[in-house]
């Protein structure tokens, strides 16, 4: 058994920036599902890994990580010598960091939760997500408009923690087809050495 695991789940966007950060620095990981649907989140041996009760958690020998973007962080401090991932410079840091908190804030109440609505039928106001959706590309949408990755010139955790979700948008009925360079980004990602893709849903893209 591998020393490393990550409790995932598949049709998390936040398993998946875990699981492609892994992949991406071609660090062997044993998967081990985790049944939401069942409930298995919330029981006590999992909340001794996360006492959130979310996937995904990172278990690295005696580290346990939980939280999908520490997770990103996590990873390409301790294994990426380069530092191509995860700037030293404060500056590189802070544009990194910049993208982490969207990831947190606008994504999640955006593209996340609408097709969070869409796919378990979560109650939302999904309007209201769609119109954090859009505003958010549109900023990705100028930004990739002037640099090829979201932080810089070269792919960061910032691109990986932003990814999963901003391709699966149109799962949850945002359209991708009005942002011609975010889609152009995506597409950088996925050409990537080591990228893995997200398992897609039933629902009909957008």
């Amino acid at each position: 058994m591998s020393q490393r695991r990550l409790y995932h789940f598949a049709l998390s966007g936040h398993a998946h920036r875990a699981r492609l950060m892994l992949s991406l620095l071609a660090l062997p990981c044993e998967l081990i599902d985790v049944d939401l649907k069942g409930g298995a989140h919330k029981r006590p041996d999992f909340l001794a890994l996360n006492a959130f009760g979310q996937v995904p958690v990172l278990v690295d020998g005696d580290a346990v990580i939980p939280d999908s973007n520490a997770i990103l962080v996590y990873l390409a401090g301790r294994y990426d010598s380069s530092g191509r991932w995860w700037p030293r410079d404060p500056l590189g840091q802070a544009q990194v960091q910049r993208w982490l908190s969207a990831a947190a804030g606008p994504l999640a109440f955006g593209p996340a939760a609408a097709r969070v609505a869409t796919l378990f039928g979560a109650p939302l106001d999904m309007a209201r997500a769609h119109q954090i959706a859009n505003n958010l590309f549109a900023v990705m949408e100028r930004e990739l408009s002037v640099r090829p990755f979201l932080a810089g010139t070269t792919p960061t955790i910032a691109d990986v923690a932003l990814y999963s979700y901003t391709a699966h948008a149109p799962e949850g009925g945002v359209s991708l087809t009005p942002y011609p360079n975010v889609e152009a980004w995506l597409a950088r990602i996925a050409a990537l050495p080591g990228f893995v893709p997200m398992q897609p849903s039933a629902v009909t893209a957008a």
